[in-house]
């Protein structure tokens, strides 16, 4: 018999004699537990006997890990009044710790009878068992011990990836594993993460979750992941027996290779949808309490995500649940930080957005999670939804506008530099007033929602028909260019172009200020077709097609070059915002922004430039201490951009040092010979980076004799690269006051 347990956890857990079972309701008039054996089979239901302060607990001596389990929730039919309580419904423990078997979709999963949707709703006694994984008691994990990577945010470059799409067409994968954590752990993978040089794997979610009705009729499938129905277990689909076990074990795995793993959570809805979805676990067990709904009227769903339903932030228990699953992840299952989809829901209450919420507050000052890193996606479509630059301290956020505005520059619209300027010196005017450091941008110029960089550079229309929806879904809005043709083309002008192009736009992200993100495939060329939202493309539109690497190695080395350079970049690395000033007294400001004519931009010509030259010399204050010329000679880094349709000449500036500027990169598909004079050439739509470097005497004298790299002949030429600068809304002014910091450019 069941006896009286403990409300302290909730969930069920074995403490080697036993089973605890827990579980929060705050309306419900009795709460049971119902044991299933290896079929599948309901063998017994047990009321648990005690409710202090909402949570049902009891004790089940004998019970040990392996058994599965399930609730069954009693309490008032009021569906007007948001209540939904209905016994014939079988519920997933929000707590549970791993899930047996899948959905199956069935009117037996609507707690209500649907023949009766446009009157009062009556209940729909069909039992929804059958069609219901079940819940499964575990022994409780050990914490994570395995040695992590603890990448500083300075140097951080993110690799989004999603699970089932980078290995699915993967030649070099066993077909049985592939889709699948054990595939993603697989060395070929690893080796190519490696090689290329990123430093975090930010997976999109991996949480049980279901796929939607009217996907299911189309015959397709939740491709991204997106509609969680339990924040525990990582989904079945991904594994080939044990999901929690492999999860680890693939954690494992790339911790090994040095690499950290972020894990794109779902916290603002779940895969119930509103009113009149499924009843698969938090509705049937509470619904007032864990989802947000109108006080007007209790029976309709708030829908902040246009998911149909929305956590409800505000309730101190759901937010114990999304803290108890970010502790589980970290240190159980060893994940290194995470990325919170439509991050607003998580700090809005009725009276709209605070970063001072107190979830926002607890997640971000968990003790648990203070090694955890932590980034929001700041936009949702709810009331207020745009939030860039308002997240707590320890928060990098999803910039948009850094996307927006570099596509723009190099499509080569009107009136961009200045904007540009600002993103590219990692978006100060969001981010420094509040005390944050550059690092909290992060930048990206593509990511899974929109084209991958080769669609970008090849599309002008969304072309998202097997979606189902008439080509309705997706942004509208690209800011792409196809450079004369809709799609792919044999034409070699117009694919050299596409080509420089999206190396224009990498080089651009990688060496800015700021957190680089790079969408999984955009290194090697990987495209779906024109689909901007291939969130139900579970196929070859969806998953990475390998092939790109074979056909053009030559763009995967340049990225790996480029990722390599950023790593040189003293810029890159620094926490704090240049703004034009002389720290040395040698007549170098700490970063300046050039016409190509090698003379300071005027305001006027802000407006009507398509070309730029940026300008950084190396700071001492700047370096380690004890390690002058650390980079070895490297004394300024000058960058040359040029979106313009026709060639331009640029004049490097003159340091008064013994040395010689030297390409370090450029996106040409060929550059001629330098002269040694100061003025270089830069074919349209192209850049480079130039580094003046000292000569080896001058360096062995700064290093007492010591060289501590690899000499200015570690700068080697490869394609492209990027420096960034501070922009002043008034320039003239700014001009006029060279000491003074700069105001922020308009918008």
């Amino acid at each position: 018999m069941i006896q009286t347990g403990s409300p302290e956890r909730l969930g069920a857990h074995w403490d080697g004699q036993g089973v605890n079972f827990a579980l929060y309701s705050s309306a419900a008039h009795a709460i049971e537990v119902c044991l299933f054996d290896a079929s599948g089979h309901q063998v017994q239901c047990y009321t648990l006997p005690d409710s202090q302060d909402g949570v049902w607990s009891g004790y089940l001596p004998g019970c040990e890990p392996g058994q599965r389990y399930a609730y069954r929730a009693h309490g008032l039919w009021a569906p007007d009044k948001g209540l939904r309580f209905n016994p014939s419904k079988l519920l997933i423990d929000p707590y549970a710790r791993a899930l047996e078997g899948s959905f199956q979709w069935s009117g037996s999963l609507f707690d209500y009878d649907r023949s009766t949707m446009g009157e009062s709703l009556q209940p729909n006694r069909t039992d929804s068992a059958p069609y219901m994984p079940r819940c499964v008691v575990t022994g409780d994990h050990e914490a994570f011990s395995a040695q992590r990577p603890h990448i500083p945010w300075a140097e951080a470059i993110i690799y989004e990836a999603n699970v089932r799409g980078y290995t699915m067409r993967h030649p070099d994968i066993p077909e049985n594993e592939r889709g699948k954590f054990i595939g993603l752990s697989n060395g070929k993978i690893l080796e190519h993460l490696k090689a290329l040089g990123i430093t975090s794997l930010e997976l999109m979610p991996v949480h049980s979750m279901i796929d939607e009705g009217f996907l299911v009729g189309q015959g397709l499938k939740n491709f991204w992941g997106y509609n969680s129905i339990n924040f525990f277990t990582p989904d079945s689909r991904f594994a080939l027996k044990d999901a929690g076990q492999e999860f680890r074990e693939m954690v494992n795995a790339i911790h090994e290779a040095g690499i950290e793993v972020i894990l794109d959570v779902v916290y603002n809805h779940t895969g119930e949808g509103g009113g009149k979805g499924p009843t698969l676990s938090f509705r049937g067990i509470d619904n007032l309490s864990y989802y947000s709904t109108d006080p007007e009227n209790p029976g309709h769903y708030i829908n902040d995500t246009g998911c149909g339903n929305t956590l409800n932030a505000d309730h101190p228990r759901v937010q114990s649940l999304v803290l108890d699953s970010l502790a589980y992840w970290h240190k159980d299952m060893g994940v290194d930080g995470f990325r919170f989809d439509l991050a607003p829901v998580l700090g809005r209450s009725p009276l709209g957005f605070s970063p001072h919420h107190d979830l926002l507050r607890r997640i971000n000052d968990d003790p648990c999670l203070s090694r955890a890193r932590l980034i929001a996606e700041p936009w949702d479509p709810g009331p207020g939804g745009y939030q860039l630059g308002q997240f707590p301290s320890h928060w990098g956020e999803w910039n948009d506008r850094y996307r927006d505005r570099v596509r723009r520059f190099w499509r080569g619209d009107e009136d961009q530099l200045s904007k540009l300027a600002k993103r590219l010196h990692g978006s100060s005017d969001i981010f420094e007033a509040s005390g944050r450091p550059p690092q909290a941008s992060i930048n990206f110029i593509t990511s899974h929602d929109g084209f991958t960089l080769r669609d970008l550079v090849s599309y002008e229309q969304r072309h998202n028909e097997a979606n189902g929806e008439n080509n309705r879904d997706g942004h509208a809005h690209n800011f792409s260019c196809n450079h004369g043709v809709e799609g792919d083309t044999n034409n070699p002008e117009i694919h050299q172009l596409r080509r420089r192009q999206r190396l224009n736009m990498l080089a651009t992200l990688l060496l800015s200020k700021g957190t680089p993100m790079l969408l999984a495939g955009d290194e090697f060329g990987n495209s779906q077709s024109g689909n901007n939202n291939a969130y139900a493309q579970d196929n070859d539109t969806g998953w990475l097609d390998w092939s790109g690497v074979a056909d053009d190695p030559g763009f995967l080395q340049q990225v790996q070059a480029l990722i390599k350079l950023r790593r040189k970049m003293p810029h890159t690395k620094r926490t704090t915002y240049p703004h034009g000033l002389d720290h040395n007294g040698d007549g170098l400001r700490d970063i300046e922004w050039l016409h190509p004519d090698g003379c300071r931009m005027q305001p006027e010509q802000w407006h009507s430039e398509r070309a730029l030259t940026l300008f950084f010399p190396e700071m001492k204050d700047a370096r380690p201490n004890g390690q002058e010329y650390a980079t070895n000679g490297l004394v300024a880094v000058a960058i040359l951009l040029n979106a313009a349709a026709e060639p331009r000449a640029f004049v490097l500036p003159e340091i008064p040092q013994v040395g010689a500027w030297n390409l370090a990169f450029h996106s040409e598909d060929s550059l001629p010979a330098q002269p040694a004079a100061r003025v270089w050439t830069l074919s349209s739509r192209a850049m480079a980076c130039a580094l003046f470097t000292l000569e080896m005497d001058q360096v062995g004298a700064v290093n007492g004799g010591r060289i501590v790299a690899d000499g200015p002949g570690l700068f080697k030429p490869v394609e492209s690269a990027l420096f960034v600068v501070d922009v002043a809304a008034d320039v003239s002014a700014w001009v006029a006051q060279p000491h003074k910091k700069p105001p922020h450019p308009p918008a």
